[in-house]
């Protein structure tokens, strides 16, 4: 598996293991030849080929392509493997077998998760595939003699990988309900092989309630199917104790989360807030505009709120409302007014595209998603004329060289921030911290700040980020010192805390004072 830092739960438990109740395989066995025959009956042969299956003799790779919701998908299903005593890898070409979990969103990420099926089974690997792709379309003719992990099935990823090694072809692709109800999918209560140790993904809910004309990931993710909020706090909790410093609630439209299960997302934010340690942040993922307006107030209440970072992602689309309805977005140009993050634009007539540019430059966006349309296959978009490359990538330039045009952190220098700080940048040579508009800020790579709060001063910044120098006086084991002096097991109030600061410090004075004086 590429990026690897973390392996928790490591060893077999038996909470893992895959429940055969729940949805029926569709198994494809090949003939078993004994040399010798036997009066053994069917249950102890089966118990043979069991018991012959030793999991830390084969190398596991893992690999995904698209949204923080197929990360957290990975991130499960290498716990579930390690758990079972499989070896996980960095390197495709030492595995006995790839998991390949894919993206279905655009074409280029197809392209590459085809590629790579195809690369492999070429070197006479096993290959299992997952994600969106095979869940939309399973008997695309490159994978469909493979075996397929269903996006709601990710916790049975062991059989599914032990069977393939054998030489089975195991399919599953149902849908995990409660009475007639979707749910959310796998449970949350399993192990974790997290890319980044310091941050944990928790998928919220899955589907939408959309019906997008351009968008191929509800043929794969399908109707709304939420999690309840007393599984989502209780993952939180246990990440917590692991270690964690920053979560980020991930779905396919976080803003419709608990419309099928009588909830909402403010009523879940409420709940995360009181489990949050003070030195802990929350990310909210994309919500898209027809929902979110329905919480305005109570969202703005929220990210006020030191342990949610200030920050919305909400895709506009585009800035003309002949578009938008179009593309069956179930909102107005006015509506994301009332909001404010673009994420992507994809536009039509030169008029329409004027509105969106338009957009971008009254609002001077930070952060600016520029993605071309790809038509992809069943979905209705498909079938609209498109225009011609020539005018995709102007218009592709144009909005590129007006978001390169201002730069937005220039003015931010010489500020102070405190920033939460959890990973490596791209370069290698310094940490990234965010501060709580999950602005990225780069701090020196000291391993000290990591997964610490740091207060920095911004000494300079570049288009997408700004550079933060550690404030000096602030030294982190005095920030350590206060934590451990007010966590539970000190059970001190500030009052009390400060009172016997206080008269320490009194004290000293008193004592040491005299030989100063004249």
């Amino acid at each position: 598996m590429a990026s690897i830092s973390d392996i928790e739960d490591l060893g077999r438990s038996d909470t893992f293991r895959a429940n055969r109740s729940q949805v029926v395989a569709r198994v494809k066995k090949k003939s078993l030849s004994l040399s010798t025959k036997s009066e053994d009956s069917d249950e102890d042969l089966e118990a043979i080929r069991v018991d012959s299956f030793i999991p830390n003799k084969y190398r596991i790779y893992l690999k995904t392509w698209g949204c923080a919701h197929n990360t957290s998908d990975e991130e499960y299903m290498a716990g579930l493997l390690a758990a079972y005593g499989f070896q996980l890898v960095s390197e495709p070409k030492t595995a006995h077998l790839l998991l390949l979990n894919s993206c279905t969103v655009k074409n280029p990420s197809e392209d590459h998760f085809r590629n790579e099926v195809q690369k492999s089974l070429n070197a006479g690997q096993h290959v299992v595939v997952s994600g969106c792709v095979p869940q939309s379309a399973p008997k695309l003719d490159y994978i469909n003699r493979l075996s397929v992990i269903g996006v709601q099935q990710i916790d049975r990823c062991v059989e599914v990988v032990e069977e393939t090694l054998k030489g089975n072809i195991v399919r599953l692709l149902g849908v995990k309900k409660e009475g007639k109800r979707k749910t959310g999918g796998s449970s949350l209560d399993m192990p974790k092989v997290r890319r980044n140790p310091l941050i944990e993904i928790i998928a919220i809910n899955t589907g939408c309630l959309n019906e997008c004309t351009y968008c191929k990931t509800r043929h794969a993710r399908g109707v709304l199917g939420s999690y309840g909020i007393e599984d989502i706090v209780q993952r939180a909790q246990k990440s917590f104790r692991d270690g964690v410093k920053e979560i980020w609630l991930t779905s396919e439209d976080t803003s419709a989360y608990g419309r099928d299960i009588g909830t909402n997302l403010p009523q879940l934010l409420y709940a995360l807030i009181d489990v949050i340690p003070d030195d802990c942040r929350l990310r909210l993922g994309m919500t898209n505009p027809p929902y979110i307006l329905e919480h305005l107030e109570a969202m703005a209440a929220i990210l006020s709120n030191p342990k949610i970072y200030s920050f919305l992602n909400i895709p506009v689309q585009s800035g003309s409302d002949c578009v938008l309805v179009d593309m069956k977005r179930e909102y107005c140009v006015e509506d994301f007014n009332k909001n404010c993050k673009l994420s992507k634009s994809k536009v039509k007539t030169d008029a329409d595209f004027e509105e969106t540019v338009n957009l971008v430059k009254k609002y001077k966006f930070p952060s600016l998603f520029i993605n071309q349309f790809y038509p992809r296959p069943v979905t209705p978009a498909a079938k609209m004329k498109r225009l011609p490359n020539s005018e995709v990538k102007q218009r592709t330039k144009t909005l590129s060289e007006l978001f390169a045009s201002y730069r937005p952190y220039e003015k931010r220098i010489g500020n102070k921030e405190t920033v939460l700080v959890t990973e490596e940048s791209h370069d290698k040579c310094h940490y990234v911290g965010h501060n709580r508009f999950y602005e990225q800020i780069l701090v020196p790579k000291d391993p000290r700040y990591l997964g610490q709060m740091v207060d920095v001063v911004i000494t300079g910044s570049g288009k997408h980020f700004m550079m933060g120098s550690p404030v000096r006086h602030n030294p982190l084991f005095a920030r350590k010192l206060f934590s451990k002096l007010k966590s539970k097991c000190f059970c001190l109030s500030s009052v009390w805390f400060y009172s016997c600061f206080l008269i320490l410090f009194s004290s000293l004075m008193i004592k040491f004072l005299p030989h100063f004086s004249v």
